[in-house]
């Protein structure tokens, strides 16, 4: 296709989508109306009824549709396997997103009701407006605007839709692994889009996310609680050593003080140091957020650097120790301190737990401490990393450069997503993060929203990026494989 024909078609995409943006609002607030919360049971029906019109949706667009997963006793929500196109001579896309979402009362904080989709100052507020059932529907609507201009569809589409994301996206992984012959087989991208920029304003493409290491520290005493009157001064007791353990983590300044935790960490190169100056940040506004009075680092490349690629590490809390209002002069026979360590590229979740245990069994070998150590690491998730100036990425870049006229900030995520990492790991196809969603939309939060900007602009990238992808035919088994990077 010459520029001027693409221009021309892009031209036409973009009118249709603005001459129907209030068509898709009212899409958008038919799926905020469905309750669809997977954390509580006894809503299970509505996620399950959610399901059903994301499946009809796709239907309506011509897609192939399977719904996989029946629970054996809770019954599971299906998940959506769609598939739109099988030209042999076009790459394919393969979109993944969720449509449950998190608890939500208008008592809670609300200043709407959650679950009616309301324009304010041009904000749609309601729970799942952001995450995820916006961006969702903004995909599917990019495609629908190919459709209902009787366009040839520049890719071939296929849909990983699941209504279990806030509980865990229980059995997704195991669908994964069957389907990866199968349904995955023809794959040559991933695209997620269930994440926020870091701006109110600026695009950004998220590359990385740091991974979760959940650990435990069990201390032992006699076989119950005792008084402080009685044995205080003469035992051990269980909480003040764990408190010693503890206060050897980490030191004032944010630093881990466990021995080698930071052997493994990636080098800064100065190509990546370079992404961090142009990057959009408002220091004061994160700081006010938070509600703190001053954070360990002053400049934004530093305060970057450490949500994103270096190590943390967090203490969450005591289980066995007394903590009501008022006094009880009691000696615990029991605590377990919990903290995490959100681990990065290149750490090892296997070598981050023995250097952990090693240090708190070296600590408390000191104490000389007749008392039980247990450490254990209930949960661990590996962090996830892409390469930026993939084709994949690049043809992201040029869509979002089309669409909002600037460059997108490349950004990382200072949490956990283990799911960019699940569908690497198990497809060995190239994973992307491409949010559309403003950093003040509130997921998770009360007066969760998107605004009619970044919902119907998101549409418009989603479309660009579909004609990006399409010119990278021959280019996408020609770059290295994407691994299993840590």
């Amino acid at each position: 296709m010459s520029l001027s024909s693409l221009s021309a078609l892009r031209t036409e995409i973009f009118h249709y989508i603005d001459a129907h943006q209030s068509d898709f609002i009212e899409n958008l607030k038919e799926w905020v109306a469905v309750e669809s919360d997977s954390v509580q049971p006894d809503l299970r029906k509505e996620v399950i009824r959610m399901m059903s019109l994301a499946a009809a949706r796709l239907a309506a667009l011509g897609a192939t549709v399977n719904s996989l997963l029946n629970g054996q006793h809770l019954p599971l929500p299906p998940v959506i396997l769609g598939e739109l196109g099988k030209d042999p001579q076009n790459l394919t896309i393969c979109f993944y997103g969720h449509v449950d979402v998190q608890p939500a009362k208008k008592e809670d904080g609300w200043k709407t009701d959650p679950f009616t989709l309301t324009e304010i100052n041009g904000n749609l507020y309601g729970r799942g407006a952001t995450d995820n059932k916006g961006p969702v529907l903004a995909w599917i609507n990019a495609v629908g605007t190919f459709r209902a201009l009787k366009r040839a569809m520049p890719v071939n589409f296929k849909f990983v839709i699941e209504g279990m994301e806030e509980a865990g996206s229980l059995g997704l992984e195991k669908l994964l692994e069957e389907e990866k012959q199968g349904f995955f087989s023809d794959v040559d991208y991933i695209v997620i889009s269930d994440n926020l920029w870091l701006s109110k304003k600026k695009p950004a493409l998220i590359y990385g996310t740091r991974g979760n290491a959940c650990f435990c520290v069990e201390v032992e005493g006699g076989d119950k609680d005792l008084h402080s009157g009685t044995f205080g001064g003469i035992i051990h007791e269980p909480l003040t050593d764990l408190i010693a353990l503890l206060d050897s983590l980490v030191d004032p300044t944010g630093h881990i003080q466990i021995p080698g935790i930071y052997d493994a960490v990636a080098v800064l190169t100065d190509e990546e140091k370079k992404l961090y100056e142009s990057i959009e940040y408002d220091i004061e506004e994160h700081k006010n957020n938070s509600g703190v009075k001053k954070l360990l680092y002053s400049t934004k490349e530093e305060i970057l650097l450490h949500l994103w690629r270096y190590p943390s590490l967090s203490i969450h809390g005591i289980e066995g120790a007394f903590h009501e209002p008022g006094i009880k002069t009691v000696i615990p026979a029991k605590v377990i301190g919990k903290f995490s360590i959100r681990q990065v590229p290149n750490m090892d979740l296997s070598d981050v737990h023995q250097r952990v245990v090693d240090h708190l069994e070296n600590v408390f070998a000191k104490r000389n401490s007749p008392n039980k150590l247990k450490v254990s690491m209930p949960l661990g998730a590996q962090p996830w990393v892409a390469d930026v100036n993939d084709p994949l990425y690049k043809a992201a870049k040029r869509a979002i450069k089309t669409v909002f006229g600037e460059d997108p900030d490349f950004i990382r995520d200072g949490s956990t997503i283990p799911i960019a990492r699940i569908f690497q790991t198990i497809t060995q196809k190239r994973v992307i993060m491409f949010p559309i969603g403003a950093a003040d939309d509130g997921e998770h939060s009360q007066n969760e929203k998107i605004s009619r900007f970044n919902y119907i602009e998101g549409t418009k990238v989603f479309a660009a990026f579909f004609l990006e992808i399409a010119k990278l035919r021959g280019q996408s088994h020609e770059t290295s494989n994407p691994g299993t990077n840590n």
